[in-house]
């Protein structure tokens, strides 16, 4: 029946195969990335019209005794020096 179930509703099987729905850990505020990683700050895209994108910016280690402290001014600052910067695209399930 399984087949056929999947086959009537497709939806059902990219939620099971992707499991998008949930958000994992439980119970975080992903809003605030201060409280569980280091020098780690929250900002926000406009990519188009309507949609917004969150981000974290964290800085190494290495800049983590300068990072302390500071605020989001200092991290838009940081990105716009000579230092790489590396994008982790982390998938869809709507969480960071």
């Amino acid at each position: 029946s399984l087949p056929f179930l999947i086959r009537l509703f497709p939806s059902l099987l990219t939620k099971f195969v992707y499991l998008n729905f949930l958000a994992f850990p439980f119970f975080v505020d992903f809003r605030q990335p201060e409280l569980l990683v280091n020098n780690t700050i929250c900002l926000y895209l406009t990519t188009e019209p309507g949609v917004t994108v969150g981000i974290w910016h964290t800085v190494p280690g290495s800049r983590g005794a300068e990072a302390q402290g500071k605020d989001q001014r200092w991290y838009e600052e940081a990105l716009a020096d000579a230092h790489p910067v590396i994008i982790y695209l982390h998938g869809n399930g709507g969480t960071r």
